[in-house]
């Protein structure tokens, strides 16, 4: 071989690595992204950023590696059919889903498209996976709780407000986990106390059922997990604190409005958890291989300044069990 042509040999071969390197800066994953919250509303925000961040942590940053295609439902139903056409159009390698309906959208626009859900309450009674250990379709993630939950929450609330002899459950009237917690809820109602469900569509609705409640000196009020009361927690919880209910909720952002107190999971993490999985499949595994996952920690808080306000005094051995206490 001639000295020029092996030169030309070391110099191609010294080429090999940067090429091939910047062949693979070039091969840009794609995520999608479908909430069932509006684009401004801050918890929206709040869990979105938790999901990239913990994205980039595992090594995919935007603009590099991936795409991260983000729409927000707003809790519109036809909406969330919609978007969920158009991010299956945009061929994603896996989209993160919050909510039932949300989901469902997605899994009737597409039965191949990987999915990594979370914010959901009965993924097998809701069709979305075929079993807890192995999902076996398109989709798997993160429940928030499980029904027995909602015994926790009547439980609070005869607890910061003994004398409390009705109660009602706020449920979002299309879905049916609604049903679940409430029926969850019948299970362990103390003799003397009277349950009722109130099943909202929309703001008016509830307004008129909390108002209507607010006339009893003895009402309370659980609101029980749903799309419609994400994207209405101000709304509700100023009406509870209007009409002097007592009321606790299942996720902190209500109490952060001023809801009395929460008990559910840190909604946030679930984002944080999702990251995973979908590092895992962008990285070869398979949604129906990986388990769905309960939550790792719940958490309560309590507002003491809502509780001020509604005349409540917090015995001291709740607010010692408190994660967190807004005054």
């Amino acid at each position: 071989m001639k000295r020029r042509e092996f030169i030309a040999l070391l110099g191609g071969a010294a080429a090999w690595p940067l090429v091939a390197k910047a062949q693979q800066l070039e091969r840009m994953s794609r995520v999608g992204v479908l909430v069932n919250l509006s684009e401004n509303d801050p918890d929206g925000q709040d869990v979105v950023a938790a999901f990239v961040r913990e994205l980039q942590r595992l090594g995919w940053s935007g603009g590099r590696n991936v795409r991260i295609d983000t729409r927000w439902g707003a809790g519109d139903r036809e909406r969330y059919r919609t978007l969920a056409a158009e991010l299956v159009g945009l061929v994603p390698d896996v989209v993160l889903a919050a909510t039932t309906d949300v989901v469902a959208a997605l899994q009737r626009a597409s039965q191949a498209t990987p999915i990594v859900f979370v914010g959901i309450i009965d993924p097998i009674g809701s069709g979305l996976v075929a079993s807890m250990a192995r999902p076996g379709g398109n989709a798997t993630g993160f429940t928030v709780f499980e029904y027995a939950i909602a015994a926790k929450w009547l439980e609070l609330l005869k607890e910061i407000a003994p004398s409390l002899t009705r109660v009602a459950v706020l449920r979002d009237a299309n879905v049916a986990s609604g049903i679940g917690q409430f029926a969850a809820v019948q299970t362990v109602a103390p003799i003397g106390t009277e349950l009722s469900a109130i099943g909202v569509r929309n703001a008016k609705e509830v307004e008129d059922a909390v108002a209507a409640l607010g006339r009893d000196p003895n009402g309370g009020l659980i609101v029980t997990a749903s799309g419609f009361g994400a994207n209405h927690a101000q709304l509700i919880a100023t009406l509870a604190a209007r009409h002097k209910v007592p009321a606790v909720y299942p996720f902190r952002y209500f109490a952060r409005a001023g809801g009395l107190m929460c008990y559910g999971p840190n909604y946030p993490d679930q984002y944080r958890r999702a990251a995973g999985y979908v590092d895992r499949i962008l990285k070869g595994e398979k949604p129906g291989d990986l388990p769905v996952q309960a939550p790792t920690k719940y958490e309560l808080v309590i507002n003491l300044k809502t509780a001020k306000a509604l005349g409540l005094e917090i015995p001291p051995t709740l607010l010692a069990r408190a994660d967190e206490v807004i005054e």
